[in-house]
């Protein structure tokens, strides 16, 4: 399969996984360049906002998407679900391994860097907090529901989609995103003030 450099830009996932099994260098950046953001912002979420561990995670998903390219069988997963589980299993398996080396917690980076064109100092400050304490409260999350509330609210993905990264059914997935929601207005509620959300 070739196609126009012009129209690869527009290709869906699966067609530029199936260029670059062919060989074609173009088809690979433009799929690296669409997914590995999202793939290493759920990685960070997930980890708790540890960037390296993140840039790990999702450079070691993406090199097993590489090599699943050749015997992709396109049409029976999408290119993003199954690149989304694979993280999510390789998360799991990092969080465990720490577990058992006794390094249940996670170090909290500070919030995203702003951009130049950012809101004043304090607007910056209040959203460095809201960021660290969303953080604090996502890791303290169990696992699973921390993976579904961040695939849903941050990720934006739907329910049916979840569910196959997830390998859960889509009831489920509903219980865990409403448990997880619970939790996390639970863990931020005594610091809605601090936060800058009093009165809301």
């Amino acid at each position: 399969m070739t196609m126009p450099r012009d129209r690869q830009a527009e290709a869906s996932d699966d067609d530029l996984l199936a260029l670059y099994a062919q060989g074609n260098r173009t088809a690979a950046r433009l799929l690296t360049e669409r997914l590995v953001p999202r793939v290493l912002a759920y990685a960070s979420r997930l980890l708790a906002g540890d960037r390296a561990e993140a840039e790990d995670v999702a450079q070691e998903a993406m090199l097993r998407l590489w090599r699943a390219a050749p015997g992709w069988r396109s049409g029976e997963a999408k290119v993003s679900t199954w690149l989304y589980r694979v993280v999510t299993n390789l998360v799991t398996d990092r969080l465990r391994a720490r577990g058992r080396r006794g390094g249940g917690h996670l170090p909290l980076d500070a919030g995203p860097e702003p951009e130049d064109a950012a809101p004043g100092a304090l607007a910056q400050m209040i959203d460095g907090q809201r960021m660290d304490a969303l953080g604090r409260a996502l890791a303290a999350l169990p696992d699973r529901q921390r993976e579904a509330v961040v695939l849903r609210h941050l990720e934006g993905l739907g329910n049916p989609e979840i569910a196959a990264i997830l390998g859960v059914g889509v009831e489920a997935v509903e219980s865990l995103t409403a448990r997880g929601k619970r939790a996390l207005a639970a863990a931020l509620q005594d610091q809605r003030d601090v936060l800058g959300y009093e009165g809301r």
